[in-house]
């Protein structure tokens, strides 16, 4: 065949090549999967990664569970229930144990509860509550404490409080007061700063917050950074790679598929691959340099799911 009759072949490959690639861009970059759902519906979790497994506690219709993800085997199983039902609490993973801290319980009554759960002998106990009682609170682990911010307490009013857990000496401590009050927010460490984004005030997210601040706990000080790009609450965090990704999130539209990055050495944010399933009051784990996203509701307020869809970067 003369190659004259082949450009029509050539041409139509370079045109789809050129289309896939646009649609890639446009789309985001990563690649989304699901995994084993979660053996409950549920949203408003305390979700955190320890020791290579997700742990899964309480929230909306499974306030008195704990369910433990295992990755590497796909496969979930059940712990100790905790103290006390919680929905809108924190959590995280620290030197071997888990920590439940704050959250609503008996309906919309905020709590200053915390409670360490060890793995290895699937037992909880009760330790040194928080100042501040409230729930929709962000939690992140910065230089081996564990920092607390922002949330509601009662008649769902904001609160600026930012204490800060020191796990060897079951003691609290107050830092400088977040700038902005809001819940439903999401903090992550990276690079020795504590960062707080999103979220809403007063439990409305008719009134959704692009907030982005960031805490220097050499100066005590709390900073403006870029904003989400993207304002909403419900939201989840989780760091990888140095970025900051958030996932999901509530507005009166309706909930979000967003998934955003942040680049605190750069200051800028980067859209990323939409989630499969668009949800709110989900958790965020990474393990082995996946993002592993749990639970949540499909549509704004008390909804619920059982998703677990995994981001590869």
């Amino acid at each position: 065949m003369p190659i004259s009759q082949t450009y029509p072949f050539f041409t139509l490959v370079l045109v789809w090549l050129l289309l896939s690639n646009a649609t890639a861009a446009q789309a985001g970059a990563g690649q989304w999967h699901s995994a084993a759902p979660m053996p409950s519906e549920r949203s408003e979790v305390a979700v955190a990664e320890l020791d290579g497994k997700i742990y899964v506690v309480g929230g909306f219709s499974k306030a008195n569970d704990l369910e433990i993800y295992d990755p590497r085997a796909d496969r979930w199983s059940r712990g100790a229930p905790p103290p006390q039902p919680l929905h809108h609490a924190g959590t995280v993973g620290l030197n071997g144990k888990l920590y439940v801290i704050g959250g609503y319980s008996g309906g919309w009554a905020p709590v200053a509860s915390l409670y360490e759960y060890d793995p290895e002998r699937n037992r909880w106990r009760g330790m040194a509550p928080m100042p501040t009682a409230r729930g929709a609170l962000a939690v992140a682990v910065l230089d081996g404490k564990i920092h607390v911010v922002g949330g509601a307490g009662n008649d769902r009013r904001n609160t600026p409080a930012h204490e800060v857990y020191d796990p060897g000496s079951n003691t609290w401590s107050n830092r400088a007061a977040l700038p902005t009050p809001r819940d439903h927010l999401a903090a992550a460490a990276v690079g020795g700063r504590l960062y707080a984004i999103g979220g809403r005030t007063d439990g409305s997210y008719a009134s959704n917050l692009a907030a982005n601040e960031v805490y220097d706990p050499a100066s005590d000080r709390w900073e403006r950074r870029s904003d989400l790009p993207t304002p909403r609450s419900g939201i989840a965090a989780a760091v990888i790679d140095g970025r900051i990704v958030v996932v999901g999130g509530e507005a009166p539209e309706g909930t979000f598929d967003t998934v955003e990055a942040y680049d605190p050495a750069s200051d800028d944010w980067q859209r990323l691959a939409a989630m499969p399933t668009a949800r709110h009051g989900l958790g965020a784990a990474v393990v082995d340099g996946r993002i592993f996203v749990v639970g949540g509701g499909p549509t704004p307020g008390g909804s619920a799911s059982p998703a677990n869809e995994v981001f590869t970067p």
